[in-house]
């Protein structure tokens, strides 16, 4: 067994670590994919208006991404045995805050404030989790980052239905209070299991992958850099589609009238929609992880993202009937959450590891200005008086994203001086994945294995 599989000396090895970072992704994914079940039970007790209460979801994903930067700084610059553990205990802490003054909010200014509270807090778990994984695994970065992505992604299909029946019995409020120490509690504990490699534990290099430098691109350096800023409009693009889908699955399924209809076992279309999406969204993660570190990241993406511009389109369509909208949102999130495993490890494969949890928390803020996007859906069916006209715009979104990756991103990142603005190589020069699989030059090869001692 090799060093980096045991975590050296006998402490927690890597897959141990994938492991914790894998549960503490499970327990934040009800902060964004339960949300739509409390959205109209909040709504008919507070006589709020739907488009209000969304913006503390919207308020919740912004500040969930955009201080991912703040937190990966920390967990960088306290090191590996206190940064992962100090900061996913500051997230623990405001998960529980954040929601338990969900249930205590008698006006919009206190659930937008809890939002962004519980929204700090999952930016900590976040930004620690994909980090490390990203570290631990250099040879399997892809997978990693997927399985570690799926655990967020696919978390809340186990509580979904206890969530829903909850709300049903007891309330929103006493629902909140009851997940969010939870979830919290256990966070704090996981915390102090959590840590990343020491320098030199973990040495092996993905295959096909790794960039070819002598130095890693600091976050400033990264923010220069064209691929950098590519990558940033593409995630956009794609995020704020899903998060469309995720924000108004409950209310596309009403508008569609699919919602109520008892499809399996006693539970509702809504019910059985909301199960199966979250484990497709999960499963994605690290099946299109795992074949982006065989076939290349932009090749994994074309295909992704053209499969997801299928999936809107048939749904624009065709989702009249229950089992057909079942399949077709759960197409939707099997070709959306993989942006979560592809996006931070090309973002890895490109700029390197010393400073990936900043890097690819910089790149995550991403989904935060996707997150604005959300309500403008609500505008353009109401505009239209339906969701066509939304699902259309997904679909377009999704193919120019393939187009990006095939015809921009790809030969920029296949450029042996792909870098910054002035037009200076990145400390480094980067390769992407698909080129690894044509002949390597001499030259190349002898850069290679200079890398290598």
């Amino acid at each position: 067994m090799n060093l980096d599989d045991r975590g050296g000396q006998g402490k927690a090895g890597r897959w141990r670590q994938l492991v914790f970072g894998f549960l503490c992704m499970v327990l934040i994914a009800n902060l964004q994919y339960s949300w739509t079940l409390f959205v109209a039970p909040m709504s008919k007790v507070q006589h709020w208006p739907i488009n209000d209460i969304q913006w503390a979801f919207s308020i919740f994903i912004a500040l969930e991404t955009w201080m991912t930067p703040v937190a990966g700084c920390l967990a960088d610059r306290l090191g590996a045995m206190r940064g992962p553990k100090l900061v996913m205990l500051f997230g623990g802490i405001g998960v529980a805050i954040g929601w338990v003054l969900n249930a205590y909010s008698t006006s919009l200014w206190v659930l937008y404030t809890a939002a962004a509270i519980s929204g700090v807090g999952a930016s900590g778990v976040y930004a620690t989790c994909v980090g490390n994984a990203v570290k631990w695994f250099p040879d399997r970065r892809g997978l990693a980052v997927g399985i570690t992505a799926g655990g967020f992604g696919g978390g809340a299909a186990l509580t979904v239905i206890p969530i829903k029946l909850m709300i049903d019995s007891f309330g929103y409020a006493a629902t909140f209070i009851c997940f969010g120490l939870i979830q919290g509690g256990v966070l704090c504990v996981l915390a102090l299991l959590l840590r990343g490699p020491r320098p030199g534990e973990v040495t092996a290099k993905a295959p096909g992958t790794d960039r070819h430098g002598a130095a890693d691109t600091g976050p400033l350096q990264t923010l220069r850099s064209p691929i950098f800023w590519l990558l940033y409009i593409m995630f956009v693009l794609i995020s704020g589609s899903g998060l469309m889908a995720t924000a108004q699955l409950a209310l596309i399924a009403s508008d569609l009238h699919v919602s109520n209809p008892v499809i399996l076992f006693g539970a509702s279309t809504l019910s059985v929609t909301l199960v199966v999406d979250n484990v497709a969204n999960g499963v994605a993660r690290p099946f299109f992880g795992w074949l982006s570190d065989r076939m290349g990241r932009e090749r994994t993406m074309a295909l992704a993202f053209g499969c997801g511009g299928l999936s809107y389109l048939l749904l624009a369509f065709g989702s009249a009937n229950p089992w057909l909208f079942v399949l077709l949102a759960a197409l939707i999130f099997f070709t959306w959450g993989e942006i979560f495993s592809l996006f931070p490890s090309t973002c890895t494969d490109t700029f390197g590891t010393k400073f990936a949890t900043a890097n690819v928390g910089l790149l995550y803020t991403a989904k935060g200005v996707s997150a604005l996007l959300v309500p403008l859906a609500n505008i353009i069916k109401d505009a239209t008086g339906g969701w066509l006209a939304v699902f259309l715009a997904a679909a377009a979104v999704n193919l120019l994203v393939v187009v990006l990756a095939i015809a921009v991103l790809r030969p920029m990142r296949c450029r042996p001086t792909a870098g910054l603005w002035d037009d200076r190589p990145l400390a480094g020069a980067v390769r992407s994945t698909a080129e690894q699989d044509q002949p390597t030059s001499a030259p190349m090869l002898t850069a290679t294995a200079a890398d290598g001692k």
